[in-house]
């Protein structure tokens, strides 16, 4: 049976790892040439070389992925044009993209209409574009043969988790024209 101070002992570690779950790094050097690494950024005068390091992050950082996946993403990047409405193709096409382990950004296809019109002639989603090549519709078949032609690896490492897509931002919306005054 576990005493108290063991089962403390055994709360704080788990607390602090749950702590560096999210949680930045600074480095820096001082004025007198001291490198220092602190959880909190460095004060501003005295501070040379300030680096910040996301430490647990859900973001998979490219050196973490398999070499031929970072070959396949700086040769030909991979972005799927979705729309809220878009149901099973959609969610299909992220499942696929998950299950091979394959980053991607995931742009809203409403915000960006006029590059889907001149990618695929029409406005109709899902929409993987990898590389400069589009393609239109979801079909598994299709889209497997386009990845494995872009270099990228059939399936994901085994333990490792799918990396989540970068959500671009929308558009900023046009600005309505201001009324003159009277």
């Amino acid at each position: 049976m576990r005493t108290f101070p063991g089962i403390a002992a055994a709360l704080g570690v788990a607390l602090a790892c749950g702590a560096l779950a999210q949680t930045s790094v600074y480095k820096w050097t001082d004025a007198d040439g001291k490198v220092h690494f602190s959880d909190t950024p460095p004060p501003p005068q005295d501070s040379k070389n300030v680096t910040q390091q996301r430490v647990g992050n859900s973001v998979v950082e490219s050196s973490q992925l398999p070499y031929a996946t970072q070959m396949a993403m700086r040769n030909s990047p991979v972005t799927l044009y979705t729309a809220p409405q878009c149901g099973d193709p959609c969610s299909q096409g992220r499942t696929l993209l998950a299950d091979r382990g394959i980053p991607y950004t995931e742009r809203d296809a409403r915000g960006d209409a006029d590059t889907i019109k001149k990618l695929i002639g029409a406005l109709q989603v899902p929409v993987l574009l990898i590389g400069n090549d589009p393609m239109k519709g979801y079909d598994a078949n299709a889209w497997h043969a386009a990845l494995d032609s872009a270099g990228y690896p059939r399936t994901k490492l085994p333990g490792t988790l799918a990396p989540r897509p970068v959500v671009a931002p929308p558009p900023p919306e046009p600005e309505a024209a201001a009324e003159p005054s009277k």
